[in-house]
């Protein structure tokens, strides 16, 4: 058995404690998302890329594994532990870097990252987007992406159960 390097794609993923220094040195405009990501799918993958196109820099925060469940998505959710959703964003190449919250919302590393692009899904109303206010007070834009493929993690294992 041979032992192989870790994959570059993990040095990606960085502990919020560490988020002060990692934002000093980001190259900006930095955009902010967030989410669950527990099964990633075609519409995850394309909102981060087209995330990604509205600055230089693309962080993505997770919910904590019990953050999911505290969202009511299901008894069995999140399906992936955080690691294993951590390494399947931060293997992507739009994303920049990824990181992970467990309060209700990600205002706190809103308020830490300070992005020049807060970013959701076509779901939410920008103006209910959560650091909105603050975002656009610092001269911040928020943006609400529409979907172009209407699928979801829900929807996908509703399927599958099925």
């Amino acid at each position: 058995m041979i032992s192989l390097p870790v994959p570059s794609f993990e040095q990606k993923i960085i502990d919020p404690f560490r988020l002060p220094e990692i934002v000093n040195q980001a190259v900006r405009p930095l955009v902010f998302t967030n989410g669950c990501f527990d099964i990633v799918h075609r519409g995850h993958v394309t909102y981060l890329a087209q995330a990604k196109t509205l600055g230089s820099t693309l962080c993505v925060a997770l919910n904590t594994d019990e953050s999911v469940r505290r969202l009511g998505k299901g008894d069995d959710r999140p399906i992936n532990t955080l690691d294993n959703r951590l390494a399947v964003i931060a293997s992507l190449e739009s994303v920049d870097f990824v990181t992970w919250f467990d309060e209700d919302t990600p205002l706190n590393l809103i308020e830490i990252l300070k992005p020049d692009v807060l970013v959701k899904g076509g779901d939410w109303q920008p103006e209910n987007i959560v650091g909105a206010k603050e975002t656009i007070a610092r001269g911040g834009k928020v943006f609400a992406i529409a979907f172009e493929h209407q699928t979801s993690t829900t929807a996908l294992l509703e399927k599958i159960r099925k």
